[in-house]
This record gives C-alpha cells, structure tokens and sequence, in this order.
C-alpha cells in the first residue's frame, strides 16, 4: 500500500459522469469541482473506461483511472452520452453490461483503495457506489462523503431494492451533500440521515459571462429576430416538446421569434417531427450539441433562455438545473419550470420567471410578457448575475467541499479509540 508522504490530505473521487478527455462534451461538474480544491488535497479519480479515452492519466495534478467494464472495449454503452439511468431505459446492451460494470466497479475500488492509503473517499451519486463505498468503509475503515445529484433519488422512488441500498449508504456515510433543497428532501424521505447539507454545482464564470455575445451568432438567425435559447439533453424530463407547442402563440404575438435548441439525445426524432407537424421549420432549429466558446457565445446571445423541465413518469426531473446558472452568468433572462431544485436559484420575480410544468399557455404568456418588457428583463439579469456571482461560483463549491473534506479528517483523527 502506497502512504501518505506528502501531508495532503487524499481523497479518491468516484464518479460515473466525468469528461473522457480534455474538450469532452460530458458534464464537467465533478472535475470543475475538484480542479478548484485547494492545493493540500490531492485528488485521485476513479470513472468509468469509455472507447478512444485513456484508461490513465494526469489533469493538472489529479490523477484519473477509467476501469474497463466490458470487452470488446469499444461496445461499453452504459455511461456517457447522457448517463447510466437513460441509458438503462432505451439499450438493450446497456442493461446486459449492468452487471459487468458493477462487478468492475466493486473489483477496481477493492483494488484501488487496497493500493492508495486514501484519507477520505468521495462518492457522487449514492447508486450503485454509494453501497460500494459503504461495503469499503466496513471492511477497510475508509469514511465516505456522499453526494446526490438528483437522478440517484428522483428515479428509483419506487424500486423497494434501491431504496434499501440507499439507505445503506446514506446510513454508513460520514456526511451527504445534495446539490439543492429539493434533492435534500427526496434524500431525507428515503433516510432522515442527520448530516445532510446543501453544496451547490457552481458555474465557471471565467468562462460564462455577457462579454460572449457574437453578432455571428445573432447573425444567423436574422439579426432583428428574437432569439429563444434551450439546452440540454434532448430527454422527455427537458420538456422541449411543451416548448414547442408554445411557438405558435409566442410567434403570434412576436413574429421575430426564433427558437434554437441545442443538444443531442433520444427525443430527436419526435422533436424534429413535431416542429414540422406544427409548420414550424423556419422558426425552430435543433442544431445539436455544442461545446465549449461556440456554446457559451449562445448563451449571451439569446435574448431568453428557456428550460421547460417536467417531471416524468417514473419521478425523474432536474436536481438543479447548472444549466440555468451559466445562462444567469451569460446575462440572458431566464424562464424555467417549477421544478425539482430550479427554484433555489430561479426565484420567481427576482433572478428569473417560473411556470408550471408542462403548461405550454403559461411559456407562451410568460415569453411574450418578457419580451416586451425590457426593464423587467434588465432586473431579473442584474439580480441573477449578483447571485452566480455572490453564491454560485465554482471557488465557492470547491471551498465548502473543502472544509467539508477537513472537518472528516479532523473528526475521523480525534475520534475517542
């Protein structure tokens, strides 16, 4: 087993969202997050293996290992390209790799704390390792911090196994973290785990900021048109399907209005048929998924941002929604669905508007009354931009998560033998 020689404090990070390789179209939160700690924690990733990326290397310090878990190599389908529980629910592949990955996944993490004399492990997502790490922590003494993203509870309210493994894992952590007050309360509805507190995605604001507003970009469009803004994963729980059907009532009163989502996913098809059964071809693009300066030059473009989430079926919605913070930090007004952690920083009247979920009427009225009212616009993206700025920058999640990781090595070093 490899020591501590340096004096950081190390901390194995897993996760099952995390960027292949540099310019990775993947959610970055979890390396936005650690790449923002503080220089006495050195960090250790350990996520899943994905075809053309490397199975190790270095990021600027942080060290990540990607485990294989199905061969050949490049059928693994379960993680990435919009996450494990999507996946789960449209491939067949992916539910016949689910066991293998959870083998890989238990064998790698047996095999990697018994290697690295971690001080601390932090798990994101409390299914499938969450119990893993708990499994870890008994037979190894490693203590775990816990994060839930929204999906890990959302999705599996009504799966008796999963609930039991949750609150296994919620049960032998040291700390859960949630990234918004409605995350905690499904959290505490599965287990009324004691040490439970609210540390936020944040959003990088070196990189999201009004200065990316391209005339190119409003340009393409028609330089005098409206421009309505949407990203995310083309999935039923976005709700672009309710935006849509807004179009033709908003196009009524605002004939400028042009509508560009951007994303990939699975709703492609029935999205692309509904905008042509509703005649809508010149007014609405799906021009798929953008990364990088081209996407954040979107978002200061748009005059609107909109992001008509839903909850599905099957319980899933939006834990917090980073997506509406980079629009807030573009300076781009913010329509949003009252749902899941939304709200937390989309305060009706205030940083942005709320509306009912799945109420296309309401999207229309609420569009249409922004874009005609320039000085509410102005106050709702002077008082987002004070918040992101104030509460939601990545230095600011990195620094609790920080003091969190300290505050466990300081209660697991004075704990009474």
């Amino acid at each position: 087993m490899q020591g501590n020689l340096s004096g950081k404090l190390r901390v194995l990070v897993i996760a099952t969202t995390f960027p292949r390789w540099e310019n990775d179209q993947e959610p970055r939160f979890v390396y936005d997050l650690c790449r923002n700690l503080p220089k006495d924690i050195d960090i250790h990733i350990l996520a899943p293996h994905a075809p053309e990326a490397k199975e190790s290397e270095t990021w600027k310090e942080m060290k990540i290992t990607r485990f294989p878990y199905f061969y050949p190599r490049n059928l693994q389908r379960l993680c990435y390209e919009g996450g494990i529980i999507p996946k789960l629910k449209s491939s067949w592949l992916a539910r016949l790799q689910l066991p293998f990955f959870l083998t890989a996944l238990l064998i790698r993490l047996i095999k990697i704390t018994g290697e690295n004399r971690f001080d601390l492990i932090h798990c994101h997502w409390l299914i499938p390792q969450g119990f893993f790490c708990a499994l870890i922590k008994i037979f190894r003494g490693t203590p775990y911090i816990l994060t839930a993203h929204g999906g890990d509870v959302y999705s599996f309210k009504n799966i008796p196994v999963v609930r039991s493994l949750i609150k296994f894992a919620l049960k032998h952590s040291t700390i859960c973290t949630v990234n918004s007050q409605a995350t905690k309360d499904k959290v505490l509805n599965i287990h009324p785990t004691p040490n439970i507190q609210v540390v936020p995605m944040g959003v990088d604001l070196d990189q999201f900021s009004p200065e990316n507003f391209n005339q190119d970009r409003k340009t393409s469009i028609g330089t005098d048109n409206f421009l309505m803004l949407a990203v995310g994963r083309l999935a039923l729980k976005k709700g672009f399907n309710f935006l849509i059907d807004a179009m033709p009532q908003i196009i009524e009163e605002i004939p400028t209005a042009r509508l560009v989502i951007i994303g990939f996913g699975p709703q492609k098809d029935p999205l692309e048929k509904q905008i042509q059964k509703l005649g809508l071809t010149s007014h609405v693009s799906l021009i798929g998924g953008k990364k990088g300066q081209e996407l954040r030059e979107w978002f200061a473009t748009a005059d609107i941002f909109i992001g008509p989430s839903i909850v599905t079926p099957d319980g899933d919605t939006e834990g917090q929604g980073v997506v509406f913070l980079e629009a807030m930090a573009s300076g781009t007004p913010v329509i949003a669905s009252d749902v899941g952690g939304i709200k937390d920083a989309v305060r009706d009247g205030v940083s942005g508007i709320l509306v009912p979920e799945k109420n296309s009427q309401a999207i229309a009225k609420k569009t249409v009354e922004l874009a005609n009212n320039k000085t509410l616009r102005d106050r709702l993206i002077q008082n987002a931009l004070e918040m992101v700025h104030s509460g939601y920058s990545w230095e600011n999640s990195s620094k609790r998560m920080s003091e969190l990781y300290h505050q466990q090595l300081n209660a697991k070093t004075h704990a009474p033998l």
